[in-house]
């Protein structure tokens, strides 16, 4: 079934699709993380895949982010909306805040990561991972929204489910990493190489552990953090409407000029 947006985030974003149609996929990569939901966001056709599955019950490392991907590429979906939740590593991106990714710092191992490995393979540039067509249209939503976001930030990826400790923590804020999370890579990555243009948006919903005990940092309550996830929803429903038929950015043609190998 076709679709122009995908969707990869939290269960409860499935309840934006009308006139839904729910099935499943899979692909030579395996399943997918569970059923896909399909239908109509306003006048776009979306395609929404929850990351962790409807019953949330796969851990970031498990993940079927190749599937994931490659079903969404099947349906010939050009740009991805990719919602998640997040620890800052900086007083100034504060828990109740968004982050529209430009960065990502991979601290993830043995993950599938690539579409290329079975015959030689290819080295795709991720010099720039998010799009930035998409970056320039969140910014403008959140603005209109009223929300309080930044327009960059570094993610640093863990492999997960274990959170860090302190000293990782501290090492990770010490290197200028904004916030941490455990599911974005390689699912920007893997976007990048299917041409497919990628938004990366950050919830944050604490402070990481090397942030304990300073002054003027103190957790964020349950109900915090649901009133945010309500945000991100409306925010879903906002932006997707304005997202242009044709692409102006370079994320199409990423395989250009790109070095591949044959075995």
């Amino acid at each position: 079934m076709p679709a122009e947006i995908g969707l990869i985030g939290d269960a409860t974003l499935s309840s934006l699709v009308e006139n839904a149609a729910v099935f499943s996929q899979s692909t030579k990569y395996g399943p997918t993380s569970d059923d896909f939901t399909v239908g109509n966001l306003g006048e776009k056709m979306v395609a929404f895949i929850p990351r962790h599955g409807f019953k949330n019950r796969i851990s970031p490392e498990k993940v079927p982010y190749r599937s994931n991907i490659a079903a969404l590429k099947t349906m010939t979906v050009r740009r991805i909306l990719g919602t998640c939740t997040v620890n800052s590593l900086n007083a100034d991106y504060k828990p109740g805040e968004f982050v529209f990714f430009d960065q990502f710092v991979n601290m993830t191992s043995g993950r599938a990561e690539t579409f290329f490995d079975e015959d030689g393979f290819a080295q795709v540039s991720t010099a720039e991972p998010y799009c930035p067509e998409l970056r320039e249209l969140a910014a403008k939503t959140a603005d209109g929204m009223g929300m309080k976001y930044h327009k960059a930030g570094t993610v640093v990826v863990v492999n997960g489910p274990r959170m860090v400790s302190k000293a990782e923590s501290s090492f990770f804020s010490s290197q200028g990493f904004h916030v941490i999370d455990m599911v974005q890579y390689p699912e920007v990555a893997l976007a990048r190489e299917s041409g497919i243009c990628y938004l990366g948006m950050g919830i944050v919903t604490g402070y990481d552990a090397c942030m304990e005990g300073k002054a003027d940092i103190t957790p964020m309550a349950a109900e915090g953090v649901s009133a945010l996830q309500a945000k991100a929803k409306e925010f879903v429903l906002n932006i997707v409407p304005k997202i242009p038929e044709t692409q102006s950015c370079s994320c199409s043609k990423s395989l250009e000029g790109t070095v591949q190998t044959k075995s």
